[in-house]
């Protein structure tokens, strides 16, 4: 996204993520929906929250606003969709103090494809109707959009909803307040932010939205609106049917005049579905009368034959029984899908043909079947001449670029939420289920895991273990074997975490809020007041850290295990590298016993024989010695770390990789060719084998749909490291093309084989003879270019000796975060630019060269032991808040050149004074009065204090060298 921006295509918006429920309506004809369903509570709650804020903003004139807002949306056939936040749904993750809803989206559905109006269209037609609106930010310059995610990730494990909307509002181009204050009616519990591409007119479009419609008045707001939403669902609460029925007579009917949706018709229930489930084949196979109906038969059609995850439900439309007879029925389809991985397959599709329209996670369908007689048949031939041309094509450019995938930008969305309302909905709630049914050793395995897919920082993770497991302990002693129920859970939960925060301000940190507690004025202070030290001083020996230092991966305990894996295919030399590993002196480094399990040598379930051995010994590190290729292998290896107090590290084969392989054709045609080199192989895969090649393009294709990104990517998220180990060299020949083209073929014919006989093996399909000529073809070629295939390879013994240092770090903790290309969110502190500590520790060397005492200090304080790195800091969040930290963005990662004027020093610290250089032309200033290194602090003195030099230079305190001339150092401009 960042990129486009710089480029000065497009403008980053960003608006709040209400704690609610999904709630559509498209006029009392046109129905009200929510998520999945209607005709039900929700959608009952959903029409009367609307219908109070007509009340609300229109007063005496409401019932006429209502009734034209309903004819408006059914004559131009526009749906809106509101987030509903109530407390009578169920809990989210915070008890919103008020009932109300805010307009997310308006879409119209026309004569042609639906159009979303953009976020100016939506406000000026909120504001016409009078209608809530969210919290809006704009983002339209390189430096306001890079500095937007970098204060999401100074906040995301931290933010509620006062510093936030505080913090954005600094950093955004374009603000535009919402109507409802979500401190005053939702609360501090801020559920996330929703940030998308909009064109660079956005802006433009949005500040004349805000001239020509200013905030309309409510005309209602001090008027009685009758009784609230929570005394009717309190005073009917025994019968879910009196509760729909006292909402909807209460809303009045200029809202609402038709209940049928809700109570059927003449005894009939309101949502009968259709016996036979033929609904869906009659709509498929009917002829379409207009473009929308075309284009959906089109979409469905794809949908079923695909066999995408995705249900089909239909249900009368009683709206329209007056008008329903043999020949004409009428009909509400539900399409919900249910997997993210129908989205992803459905675009895979939309590439290939432009024309489809978008796919949504559910919609509802008004679907009219109709017999025509001859005469109706020639009045819809009449009357419908432009819409037979869109079905046959003839669309103009500008309406087929919509269609297709012209605008793919604007479908680019990220959903960023704040850990203080994953912690309730996420960790608490849903993990009610697991800890009730299997316990709490299950329930931390859930927790545990889904901090790691996340990518929360160790010490959160640190933080929220220890009160996660006492929130177990605690709720399962109160309720025993009866589980919470979810929908009620923060009767139990908010007390609990209201309880756990006043114990200290660290805990109060983590919460974000609870009860009326905390204050969050005071949030970020109490928060960084735990993470003064930035890190750069080695503590005193004897003397614990003021904070936990974070790692990738935690230190492995000597009582604790390490599972070894290897996510490959077969050929990648997995057992000769185990094999290595147990005849290496000293192991990995330290006192625990290596243990290999090798999958070719065990009968029965392998990964339950490991669990099983892991079970006896938890404390050793096993050797996994079998190809753990899919997600379902790498849940077990979870479950197992959780149920034996084991780390998990995956090794990789290293390879760029295809578009959607993480593996390249080079490094299957050389595991391909290690295969068939073998003999006497204990899994029966060698030369002998006559479906070598098949196999090992099974395995391959157990990793189609990643691209190396997304698998590195993935396998981090999961297990907190990555080890990879040497494949192929980098300076090497391109493929040969005879290579290439055996292996193309291959693929081909897997393909053909896989689709019609799934998983039989190659010689009893109808692919057989085929099979067998390319086996032979297969080894011909892979003979033909042996050399070659030898001499792209990383000799073993190097491969072996690279992946055991990378496992001896992983033993110790000390890990490097690998290059995955992925974005991963971390709690921001502090903006700086690091500078090598080679180069500093040479400068002092100079120094002490041509100045006996500065020598003679240097030796005193030990500088090269207690120097672990060296930055100029540039903004810290306690001391200059979230924007001005974030402001750095747009130089992240960037060199900039430090020059070093003087050295000052007393008895208690020692640094270097800094000026910053510029990048790109641009001055690089520090938000500290004095830009500086610390090299060095005496025991009990905090790194900070280091800021007072100047002063205490100036009463006669300390000692100023100059370095004349100054020594100019390059470092790298980074958060932390």
């Amino acid at each position: 996204m960042i990129e486009i921006v710089s480029q000065g295509l497009a403008t980053i918006e960003v608006t709040q993520k209400h704690s609610g429920s999904l709630f559509m309506y498209a006029g009392h004809l046109g129905g009200a929906y929510a998520k999945n369903s209607f005709g039900n509570i929700f959608t009952a709650v959903g029409v009367f929250v609307l219908g109070r804020l007509f009340r609300e903003a229109w007063g005496s004139k409401a019932p006429k606003m209502q009734a034209e807002f309903n004819d408006f949306l059914e004559k131009n056939r526009i749906c809106i969709s509101m987030e509903l936040v109530t407390a009578v749904l169920g809990d989210h993750g915070q008890r919103p103090k008020d009932d109300y809803a805010v307009v997310t989206a308006v879409t119209e559905l026309g004569h042609g494809k639906p159009q979303f109006y953009s976020t100016p269209e939506v406000i000026s037609f909120c504001r016409k109707w009078r209608l809530p609106t969210n919290h809006v930010w704009l983002f339209s310059t390189r430096k306001s959009a890079t500095s937007f995610f970098a204060a999401y990730d100074a906040l995301c494990e931290e933010g509620t909803a006062t510093p936030v909307c505080k913090a954005l509002d600094e950093i955004a181009d374009i603000s535009v307040p919402g109507s409802k204050d979500h401190v005053m009616v939702q609360g501090e519990i801020l559920e996330g932010l929703v940030a998308r591409i909009v064109s660079r007119e956005s802006s433009v479009q949005m500040e004349e939205v805000l001239r020509n419609f200013p905030i309309p008045s409510l005309d209602g707001g001090d008027s009685d609106l009758g009784p609230s939403l929570r005394d009717i669902c309190a005073a009917n609460r025994s019968d879910e049917k009196q509760q729909i029925k006292a909402l909807l007579e209460n809303v009045g009917s200029s809202m609402c005049p038709d209940h049928r949706d809700w109570f059927g018709y003449s005894g009939l229930e309101p949502q009968s579905r259709n016996a036979d489930k033929s609904v869906v084949t009659h709509f498929l196979q009917a002829h379409p009368t207009d473009y929308a109906t075309k284009k959906l038969q089109e979409m469905i059609g794809l949908m079923k034959r695909k066999n995408f995850s995705a249900s089909f439900k239909s249900y009368w439309n009683y709206q329209k029984v007056d008008s329903l007879s043999n020949d004409n029925l009428c009909y509400k389809m539900v399409i919900h899908v249910y997997s993210d991985s129908v989205f992803r397959r459905y675009q895979q599709e939309m590439r290939k043909n432009q024309e489809l329209w978008p796919l949504y996670r559910g919609f509802f369908v008004d679907v009219n079947l109709f017999k025509a007689n001859n005469k109706k048949a020639a009045e819809l031939s009449k009357d419908s001449n432009t819409l037979l041309r869109n079905i046959n094509g003839a669309l103009d450019s500008s309406l087929s670029s919509k269609d297709g995938l012209a605008d793919e930008d604007s479908n680019l969305m990220v959903k960023l939420k704040f850990l203080t309302y994953k912690i309730r909905t996420f960790l608490i709630r849903n993990g009610l289920s697991t800890l009730f049914k299997d316990g709490p050793s299950a329930y931390r395995t859930y927790y545990l895991r889904q901090m790691k897919i996340w990518g929360t920082s160790a010490s959160k993770q640190k933080e929220l273990t220890k009160m996660l497991d006492e929130w177990a302990v605690y709720i399962r002693r109160k309720y025993q074997n009866k589980q919470l129920p979810s929908s009620t859970y923060l009767s139990e939960a908010e007390p609990f975490l209201e309880q756990y925060a006043k114990r200290s301000p660290a805990n109060q940190a983590l919460i974000g809020a609870a009860g009326d507690l905390v204050q969050t004025e005071n949030f970020l202070a109490i928060l960084d007041a735990q993470r003064d030290e930035e890190g750069d001083l080695q503590p005193e020996r004897g003397t614990a850290p003021s904070s936990p230092t974070s790692t990738s991966l935690d230190v492995v305990s000597k009582t604790e295990g390490l599972i070894v894996f290897f996510p490959g295919i077969p050929g990648c030399a997995k057992s000769a590298l185990c094999e290595q590993i147990l005849n290496t002196p000293g192991g990995l480094g330290d006192n625990r016993p290596l243990h290999s399990l090798m999958g070719d040598r065990t009968k029965g379930r392998y990964w339950q024989k490991v669990a099983d051995e892991r079970k006896k010994k938890p404390f050793r590190i096993t050797l996994a010695d079998k190809n753990a290729p899919n997600e379902e292998v790498w849940r077990q290896i979870e479950d197992m770390c959780g149920m034996t107090k084991a780390a998990a590290v995956p090794v990789i084969p290293d390879s760029e990789g295809t578009d959607s392989n993480p593996f390249s054709l080079e490094a299957l045609a050389v595991f391909m060719f290690r295969v068939l080199q073998r003999v006497n192989h204990p899994g029966n895969l060698d030369k002998s084998s006559p479906n070598a090649g098949y196999i090992l393009l099974m395995f391959y294709n157990l990793y189609d749909g990643k691209c190396r990104r997304e698998f590195e990517s993935e396998l981090y998220e999961r297990f907190g490291s990555l080890v990879k180990m040497p494949l192929l060299k980098p300076e090497r020949a391109p493929l040969p093309g005879d290579v290439k083209t055996i292996l193309d073929e291959g693929m081909s014919l897997f393909r053909l084989h896989q689709s019609r006989h799934g998983r039989v093996e190659p010689s009893k399909g109808s692919y057989a003879q085929e099979w067998a000529q390319w086996e032979k073809r297969l080894r011909v070629v892979l003979s033909r270019n042996a050399n070659y295939l030898t001499s792209i390879q990383v000799p073993f013994d190097v491969a072996v000796k690279e992946v055991l240092e990378q496992l001896k770090a992983v033993a110790k903790g000390d890990v490097k975060t690998p290059d995955t290309a992925k974005r991963r969110f971390g709690n921001i502190v502090f903006a700086a630019v690091t500078v090598p500590q080679a180069d500093i520790l040479s400068l002092l060397r100079k120094l002490g060269q041509n100045d006996g005492d500065v020598n003679n200090f240097l030796n005193g304080i030990k500088v090269e032991d207690n120097l672990s790195k060296a930055h100029v800091t540039l903004a810290h969040k306690r001391a200059h808040g979230v924007a001005a930290v974030a402001s750095y963005g747009v130089y992240q990662n960037q060199e900039v050149p430090v020059s070093f004027n003087a050295f000052l020093y007393t008895d208690k610290m020692a640094a270097l004074e800094a000026q910053l250089g510029t990048v790109n032309g641009e001055k690089i200033d520090s938000k500290n009065d004095w830009p500086h290194v610390t090299l060095w602090t005496a025991p009990g003195v905090a790194p900070k204090e280091a800021n007072m030099l100047p002063q205490l230079f100036s009463s006669g305190q300390a000692k100023r060298v100059l370095i004349d001339p100054p020594i100019t150092i390059s470092g790298v401009l980074d958060f932390y």
